[in-house]
Parts: C-alpha cells; structure tokens; sequence
C-alpha cells in the first residue's frame, strides 16, 4: 500500500512543551482521498483532562482535512475493556457533524485492550458495509491508535493481520505508554509510524507533523498522468478512473465500454443492445416489446380484422395465412375452404372406420365384426385368446398432461379386449431411464380392474431407454412366473411398445431377440417418435404392425387399426375354439371395409333363405 507520509521523520520520542495550542490552519490541506479511523484509548488511566486534550486533538485534525463523500472520510472508536463505535466512515461528510459528535464522547474508563480495538478496526471499522472504499479503487487506508498504557491483551498479532489486510497503522503514544508495544502495532518503516509524547499536552505537536504529511503534491495536477477520462490523486501517486458505463482497460489508463449484454443476465427475450454500460432489449419483426421492457409479443396481424379467411385466421410473425376446419380444404385463392372429408369434418362416432360418401358417411367395421344396430359400434372378438403386454414410454419428452392421453390409449385397446383368466391377459411395463412393471399378465382378472389400476400408474419423467424396456419385456414380462401361459398352449403373445422419442440405447438386438421368440411386436409413435426404430421393433409384415400420429390427442386412428390386428387366430391349446367371430392376425389397416360389410349382408341373406321360417 502506498504510503501516506511523503517525508520520513525520526522517531519522536520526547516532543517540546507548547505554550498554546495551535490553531486550525486557515487554508484546507489539498490532499487525495483517505479512509482513516481515529482509535483512541478512553481506559480509566486517561484523566478527564487529559481526555479533553484527546478531544480536542481529533477535532483540530479533521477541520484540517478535505472531508467528503468522494474525498477523505472519517471515523472514530474509542476503547478500553470494550471498543465503541463513535461513528463509521459512512456516517457523516461534514466537519461540524463530527465535530458535535466527538464532543459528546464519553469516556468507557475500564482497562485497555488495544487488540481487541484494532481486531474491530479490520473486521468492522475498515469494512465497505461501513464505509470503506473497496480496495480496488486504492483509497488509503489509516488507523491512527493512541493510547497512554501497556495493552492488556495481545498485539502482535492482530496487528499484522490489519497491516496484511492493507491498513497502515501509526502508533502515538503518551506518558506511560510501552515503546516495545507500539513498534509491535505500527507499520514498517517504524520510524515513520511510531510517535511517544510526553504528555497528552504535547499530543497536539504529533496532529501538526500528521497535517503537515498529509498535505503532498496532487500528482494528477503536476504531471501528465495519461488517464483518458479521470485522474485520481492519492497522496504521492495517483491512478486513473473511468466514466460511467466503462471500464478501466489492463494498461490502468485508457477505458472502454462496458458491455451489459455480455454477462447474459439481461433477460432480454429476443435481442439485447448494449450502450455505454447500459442495455436496451430490442423484439424481432413481428413482435411488440411488452410493458417489462424485456419479453415480447407476436403482433396478431389476425386482429387487424383483414385476413378474410372463411374458417380460421392463423397469425405469424410476418403476417398471417388462412386454415379450415378439418374434413375441408383449403382453396387455391389462400381463403375459401371446400368439404373434403365428412368423416374428417365431423364427430362420426364410428367404433372402428367411418367411410364418407358424397354428401354422407356411415360406419364399418372389422372384418369377422358385425355392425350393431346403432350403426356405430362392433361387437367383439369374444373367443379370442393373447397374452398382451403394452411397454408405454414415461420419459420426460412426454410431458405429464400427454401422458395422461396415452393411459386414456392404453385403456381404449383394454375395451375392446374379452379380458379374463383364460381369455386375454393384459400386463403393463413403464420405462423411461429404467423398467417398472405396472402389472403383470397375471395380477388382474377383469377389464374394469385393468383400466383403474392403468389410472394409478404414476409418471416416471426421465429419459428414454427403449432397447432396456425390450429386454424387460422378453425376461421378465413374458415369463410363466408373471402369467404367461406356455408356449405349448399356443396362445398368442403380443407385445405392444409405444414410444415419443428415438431411443437413447440401442433396440436391434432386443427387438430380434423379442420376435425370434415368437413375440408378435407392435410399435406405436408419436411426436418425435423415430420411424427407422419404429419399423426395427414391428413384426412382419411391417406395414402393418407399426403406427404413428403426430400428436397424442389424435391417436383415435391408431387405436382402430390396432382392433384390427392385435385379434389374432385362436390358440389350439386348452380351449381350441373355431367361431364366426374370429379375427385375422394379419388383416390390412382400413381395406376392402365396403365390400367386406356388403359380402357378409349377403351371406347373412343367403343364409336365411337355406334355413327357411321357423
């Protein structure tokens, strides 16, 4: 740290007696700025005279200084047994202020712990919460302790501690003061910073010599410093300072702007423009700033009420385009809409297939389905008999609301199935980062337990581990232990994987292992679900074991083709059943449904007329 006197006096050990004392200089001292904090020893030693000497000492010396904010700045404690703040450095910025205040002192008359005051002077008195300039900005920092005894704790210590933490300390002593202690306290060279009087009369001529050192050259004046905006002088140097919204460059002279972007804590939206320490944040085009001054709004070019579109007006950044209603289409002049589709345009209510026609529609079902008389749904594939386990995806990409619309899937398909201990068996596996069976094949006995405890199940939320879920599926899902019936019973085995996300393992082994063992695999995407893996999980043929929709809330479609296929031909083991009903394992997603529908209303005609009337 720099020093804070310019000439180096002897070590004063015995001062001549003044007659007088001495006046306030008329002329204020012209001197950088300081961070000094008077210590004065107020044990029971220092008569009440010889406090007012005290007294008068510190006042003399701060009516000689430049006080103020961005000059020097002032504080006082006194000590004995106790330290006591008079006040900080960041309390007042006038003389009188602190005149009044030393005034009202009043001495703490115990013993005198003069390391317990300097321990206070570095962790509270020199402390930027109290006052202190930070210590990069290189504002002195000056303890003057004066003191009339032998401390009654240690020193040595504390004391190197401040002068490491960059506080120069001068020690005064008066009468009995210990010569040995003050060196101990007081900043190197010792003679520069160590002053014995012989009584506190003579204090006074110690606060002249003080003066007289602080008034130096005011090098920013007297020199060409080279600071591009400011100079600051300290007391036998100098350094330079930049203006608001700059920085100080590594050559401690010339300053650039500060970028307030950089430090990306704007919290700008869209674009953040920075101007000379301050930023502003600017909206893409298309986009209004909104009231914050930091997020933006696409501007509804919609609402400007323009658009003419017949069906809906969709605003993009850059203007807006027209969109119709599904079952319609959309017009070559960007506007009108024309119907293309009524099943698309409607709610049809067909359980399986709506056909439109022109100017109408009606529904149809599977083949080996009938139509009952409402017209909408099918009766079921009652003697059927599969072992079905539904591997769902829980990763995080799924999102919670959109998991919620895959177990209202899963519970559809359980619909549609002949649910019971020698019927179907349905089993349940979530994965997401691991594998957790919901339930197995054999845990419930009904359709109506099957969809509450699909309800239940509670959202994994990690990642997306599709090639672990598969050989989950193979070990453990499949297995007698978790219901499977033996392959002796050929009773079908079906496993159904649904998934929003490409795999962050790999599936092929897993997936040629599930189907080499006699697994008929079906793979159900959406969103971002990764067509490649989709297609290396299905079975043969694979047109038709694999589905995909681009969003959860219109899986309707896959849940349809799905009635079709998961009904496969009946096992022959046990119960070796042949019915009209049967499904096919392999029938075609939505094909040849009209002329299936018209050739079982003839067979059904024909074959009333064999039987003849009742």
């Amino acid at each position: 740290m720099m020093k804070l006197l310019l000439a180096v006096p002897l070590l004063l050990l015995i001062l001549p007696t003044l007659e007088a004392r001495p006046k306030p200089a008329a002329v204020k001292c012209k001197t950088g700025p300081l961070d000094i904090v008077f210590v004065i020893d107020s044990s029971r030693s220092v008569r009440p005279f010889e406090f007012e000497t005290m007294r008068r000492f510190l006042i003399d010396i701060i009516q000689n200084l430049e006080v103020g904010p961005n000059a020097t700045r002032v504080g006082v404690i006194q000590y004995s047994s106790q330290v006591q703040n008079i006040f900080s450095l960041k309390t007042f910025f006038k003389r009188a202020d602190m005149e009044k205040a030393i005034n009202s002192i009043v001495p703490l008359a115990q013993g005198t712990m003069t390391g317990l005051a300097i321990q206070y002077a570095m962790n509270l008195a020199f402390t930027v919460q109290e006052g202190a300039r930070p210590l990069h900005k290189k504002i002195p920092r000056v303890a003057v302790i004066v003191t009339d005894g032998r401390p009654q704790d240690r020193v040595t210590e504390v004391a190197a501690q401040a002068r490491g933490a960059g506080i120069e300390i001068y020690a005064v002593g008066v009468q009995r003061a210990d010569m040995n202690s003050l060196r101990a306290m007081a900043s190197h060279p010792l003679e520069e910073h160590v002053f014995l009087v012989e009584s506190f009369d003579l204090i006074q001529q110690f606060g002249k010599q003080f003066q007289d050192k602080l008034c130096g050259v005011d090098m920013c004046t007297e020199m060409d410093h080279g600071c591009q905006h400011t100079c600051v002088s300290v007391p036998g140097s100098f350094y330079c300072e930049c203006n608001p919204g700059y920085k100080l460059n590594t050559d401690g002279k010339t300053c650039s702007p500060i970028d307030a972007c950089a430090d990306g804590k704007h919290g700008c939206e869209h674009q953040c423009v920075s101007s000379r320490g301050s930023y502003t944040c600017h909206c893409r085009t298309g986009y209004n700033l909104n009231q914050d001054k930091k997020t933006c709004t696409m501007i509804n070019y919609c609402n400007f009420g323009n658009h003419s579109c017949q069906h809906k007006c969709v605003s993009i950044p850059n203007g807006y385009y027209c969109r119709c209603n599904d079952g319609f289409t959309l017009q070559a002049d960007g506007k009108a809409c024309q119907a293309s589709d009524i099943c698309n345009g409607i709610d049809h209510g067909c359980e399986f297939k709506c056909v439109s026609t022109p100017g109408s529609y009606h529904c149809v079902c599977p083949e080996g389905q009938q139509l009952h008389a409402d017209g909408k749904t099918c009766n079921k594939c009652k003697s059927s008999h599969v072992d079905l386990v539904l591997v769902i995806d829980g990763s995080k990409s799924v999102r919670p609301q959109n998991f919620e619309l895959v177990k209202q899937f899963v519970n559809q398909i359980v619909d549609f199935l002949d649910v019971s201990p020698h019927g179907t068996r349905v089993g349940l596996v979530q994965y997401s980062s691991r594998v957790r069976t919901e339930f197995p094949l054999n845990q419930y006995k009904t359709a109506e337990d099957i969809k509450k405890a699909v309800l239940k199940v509670e959202y994994m939320e990690k990642g997306t581990m599709t090639g672990l879920a598969l050989k989950h599926m193979l070990e453990h899902s499949f297995s007698e232990a978790e219901g499977a019936r033996p392959l002796s019973q050929n009773i079908p085995r079906i496993g159904l994987v649904f998934t929003d996300g490409r795999s962050q393992d790999d599936i092929a082994e897993w997936a040629r292992k599930a189907k080499e063992s006699g697994i008929t695999m079906f793979a159900v995407g959406v969103g971002k679900a990764v067509e490649e893996e989709l297609r290396e999980i299905a079975s043969e043929p694979v047109e038709q074991h694999f589905s995909y929709s681009a969003d959860f809330s219109t899986m309707t479609h896959i849940v349809d083709n799905l009635k079709v296929n998961i009904c496969p031909e009946e096992g022959k083991g046990e119960i070796e059943i042949r019915s009209p009903c049967e499904c096919e394992a392999l029938v075609q997603f939505q094909s040849n449904t009209v002329a299936i529908l018209e050739s079982l209303t003839e067979k059904h005609i024909l074959l009333g007329h064999q039987q003849g009337p009742d």
